[in-house]
């Protein structure tokens, strides 16, 4: 399996970014899909997570109420919204799929079993 993220970029704050992580080698409809970031000289926090049937959603609470974590079976790609963009909101994104069968929006890390590269998100002020 190969996730592979995009979209990420320089912004002002207050500005929107859209990722994408698109997979291949194995269908992630159906699965829990989760974002996780690294901010610079931070620990891998979780960002947005959902379950796999798409009934349950996971945000921190940093970023509730402007990201929006969603997916696209048809192209095997899931997405984060990131609207109204904080400085703090600077970090590397990577998204992650756990292969567990009916997963939840799973928070941890370890519960997820394939990961991408990530892609850079840098805030200006």
């Amino acid at each position: 399996v190969l996730l592979v993220e995009s979209g990420g970029g320089l912004v002002q704050a207050g500005g929107s970014l859209r990722l994408s992580c698109a997979a291949s080698g194995r269908t992630v409809g159906g699965y829990a899909v989760g974002w996780f970031r690294q901010p610079p000289g931070k620990e891998r926090e979780i960002v947005a997570a959902l379950s796999w049937n798409e009934d349950s959603t996971y945000y921190s609470d940093s970023v509730k109420g402007r990201f929006t974590i969603s997916r696209d079976n048809a192209k095997n790609t899931v997405y984060l919204q990131m609207d109204t963009l904080k400085p703090q909101d600077t970090a590397v994104y990577t998204c992650a799929v756990s292969w567990h069968p009916s997963g939840a929006a799973f928070t941890t890390s370890h519960e997820y079993d394939d990961w991408g590269q990530g892609t850079q998100v840098t805030v200006s002020s």
